[in-house]
């Protein structure tokens, strides 16, 4: 007789623990389970460092006691759920964790592998949801949208959007404007497809990817900015990455440029944007991530309203990205239920 499964899926208010449960069932259609469901604070409630991992929900206790119902969980499927040694030691029967994030920054992995305990992730599960934001942000600030709504319905002024219809202040549209993109990954290069189909002129710099690729290779990141008027940022954050562009990248690009960041904000000097910003030599600027977050009440992106658009780390969210979250776990717990490798392991 085939032994029950015990699960917990401690989801939160954005990968709801329902959709966990929902996904295994379909994965496990043969394979009998239980499942013990946990919801956590986040995004209600901010994610942070828990004793040695990071972005993860204050709640090792919650974690710990859902673990134990029950005889003891096998497999933990979570979105923010601190995996730490304290709950690895006091969870013996745990044999496998299951991140439905792009990394699994809130799991000691060390802890994880001394325990014998598997690790895996969900990579690609916000890809399209960013690229879709990305060029939403980038209209948005092209465009002038979020400003012309302000005075609309902030204020009630029709006649406050006559500026924007004049020639200095109206904005540029997509067809034949040269887009630089700075990487060509999962969220790079469904950018590049969609300003192709609005007839952007896509360019794309990225010393990593090799083959065909939408749009124009640039051979040098210096020259991808020389040609932009408007450049997106897609690169991944490394220490070769961080700071990536600065002053001097910003003054290498077309006078009155636009930049767009809905990557990573330590990829981009604010205080450099700010001054490109304040001398015209960047004449907009649309940014969902930021060097810290929440960001800062005093950061001078603030003092830009009428020229900068600016959204909380909103890129990934999306009602598809959960779900495709939750599936791409249950996929794992289906693998390693029926002794097969696992696509995404750590451990």
């Amino acid at each position: 007789m085939t032994e029950t499964l015990r699960v917990v899926a401690a989801g939160d208010h954005f990968v709801l623990p329902s959709l966990i449960t929902s996904a295994i069932s379909e994965e496990l259609r043969e394979h009998p389970f239980t499942a013990t469901e946990l919801t956590l604070g986040w995004p209600l409630e901010p994610f942070g460092s828990v004793a040695e991992v990071e972005e993860a929900s204050d709640a090792e206790d919650e974690v710990i006691d859902a673990l134990r119902a029950g005889g003891g969980a096998q497999v933990l499927v979570t979105q923010m759920g601190p995996v730490t040694e304290r709950v690895l030691e006091a969870c013996p029967e745990l044999r496998l964790v299951v991140v439905c994030r792009g990394g699994p920054v809130n799991v000691n992995l060390d802890a994880a592998k001394s325990h014998d305990v598997r690790v895996c992730f969900a990579p690609g599960r916000n890809a399209a949801a960013t690229a879709e934001f990305t060029v939403g942000l980038m209209l948005a600030a092209l465009r002038r949208i979020p400003q012309a709504h302000e005075l609309l319905a902030g204020q009630g002024s029709w006649e406050g959007g006559a500026a924007y219809y004049t020639y200095e202040r109206s904005g540029l549209e997509l067809e034949d404007l040269p887009v630089g993109l700075v990487g060509y990954g999962a969220v790079g290069s469904r950018v590049a497809r969609a300003l192709c189909a609005f007839g952007a002129r896509v360019m794309v710099y990225d010393p990593y990817v090799h083959g065909e690729i939408h749009g124009l290779r640039v051979p040098s990141l210096d020259e991808l900015l020389r040609r932009s008027q408007v450049i997106a940022l897609h690169a991944r954050l490394t220490p070769e990455t961080r700071g990536l562009i600065g002053a001097r990248e910003l003054a290498l690009l077309r006078p009155g440029a636009v930049v767009v960041n809905v990557a990573r904000g330590p990829l981009l000097d604010e205080d450099a944007l700010c001054d490109a910003l304040e001398s015209g030599q960047v004449s907009a600027a649309a940014l969902d991530t930021y060097a810290r977050e929440p960001l800062p009440a005093g950061s001078r992106l603030f003092g830009f309203p009428d020229r900068v658009v600016l959204t909380p780390h909103l890129g990934g969210a999306s009602q598809a990205v959960a779900e495709k979250a939750a599936r791409i776990a249950a996929a794992e717990v289906g693998r390693w239920t029926r002794g097969q490798p696992l696509a995404h392991s750590l451990t």
